[in-house]
């Protein structure tokens, strides 16, 4: 009985930890069939229906590779570098709300929490680049942590603004505090900001200056192979889903399914009734906690596939920029435009005293 909280810990990280990584491997998948169709291409069609097997096989034949490590690296910080940058990319799930109540650890600093461990996950990209004792990954993972030091700036003060609109680093209060409106409405040149602070943030092309392969080669990840690879690989596209994830449940209303297409929203609704209706006389049941949380779940899993699909929409339409374009591109406009946000939004706030009513103001 003493094992019984650790058993349950280790049942719910499974829960979330699985399924994410099966995301992952699907979202591989759809970003190479969605780039194949907007390239006029099939794309993966062979291996299962569809094409839908495609990662699977990628997978195995990575982890059947044979493994060849350069003779003068840090072999202790080669291996550790993607085991890090894996391991604090799947740890930003533990406090994503799926539901009223459904995460892993619903805590009063979800937000900072994120931010903390997308900051560590950079020492992984930094360690990698640094142990292979090689020029190519160096500059690479030199390259790589610049971006996303930078990008950092963009992203918390674009969450900072969503935080003076609700009072809390609370993520299941960000969520209900949308309502009455999703918060891509009125911060709709904040949301621009963020979502482009997020392309830079997760590596992704036109912003993935760090796996440039006319100029260096594979970047940071350039003497990894086999199995370390897929470490790298599956830390990118989690890293992915994350910050797609957390859009959603900043600016559009998270597991919030009022706004849903109406069809979707009636079906949901007319499901319930006749739940209620069968249920009519038993006062011990309330609700339908099932087709509840599974309206929640769908609702957060349809808003982070749209932003999926703009994340590969961008990446398929856009060249890549040249470093120094993208340093010059933070420091010198996106900077001065979330500064300018910064000191309006909390004017704005004021005057019409909307000021959340746990902010105090001295």
């Amino acid at each position: 009985m003493l094992y019984t909280p650790t058993l349950i810990s280790i049942i719910e990280v499974l829960l979330v930890a699985v399924p994410v990584l099966m995301t992952v491997a699907f979202v591989t998948v759809a970003e190479r069939k969605t780039m194949a169709s907007m390239q006029r291409r099939l794309g993966p069609n062979v291996v299962g229906y569809y094409g839908l097997l495609q990662a699977f096989a990628d997978a195995l034949k990575l982890l059947l590779k044979e493994y060849v490590a350069p003779t003068q690296a840090n072999l202790a910080l080669f291996f550790l570098g993607p085991v890090i940058t894996l391991i604090f990319s799947l740890l930003g799930y533990a406090v994503i709300p799926f539901g009223p109540g459904l995460a892993i650890s619903d805590f009063n600093l979800g937000i900072l929490y994120m931010l903390a461990v997308s900051s560590l996950a950079t020492y992984g990209i930094l360690l990698a680049g640094w142990s292979a004792n090689s020029k190519y990954a160096f500059l690479g993972s030199l390259r790589s942590t610049a971006q996303l030091i930078s990008y950092e700036l963009i992203l918390s003060s674009a969450i900072l603004l969503v935080i003076m609109l609700t009072g809390s680093l609370n993520l299941t209060v960000n969520i209900e505090a949308q309502r009455a409106v999703w918060f891509i409405l009125p911060l709709f040149p904040i949301f621009i900001v963020f979502f482009i602070g997020a392309v830079a943030e997760t590596n992704r092309a036109p912003f993935d200056l760090a796996e440039a392969e006319s100029e260096l080669v594979s970047g940071f990840m350039t003497e990894h192979a086999a199995v370390v690879f897929v470490f790298f690989f599956l830390a990118e596209y989690g890293s992915l889903v994350l910050i797609c994830t957390l859009t959603s449940i900043l600016f559009l209303g998270g597991y919030l399914y009022d706004y849903l297409p109406f069809s979707l929203y009636n079906l949901i609704q007319y499901i319930s009734f006749d739940y209620y209706l069968e249920h009519l006389n038993d006062t011990s049941i309330l609700s339908n906690p099932l087709l509840e949380g599974l309206a929640y779940g769908l609702s957060l899993g349809l808003k982070s596939c749209a932003l999926i699909f703009v994340f590969i929409w961008v990446r398929a339409s856009f060249p890549r920029i040249r470093f120094d374009q993208l340093m010059s591109f933070c420091w010198t406009v996106l900077l001065p435009i979330v500064i300018a946000f910064v000191v309006l939004v909390p004017c704005i706030l004021y005057s019409f005293e909307i000021i959340p009513s746990n902010v105090v103001l001295f």
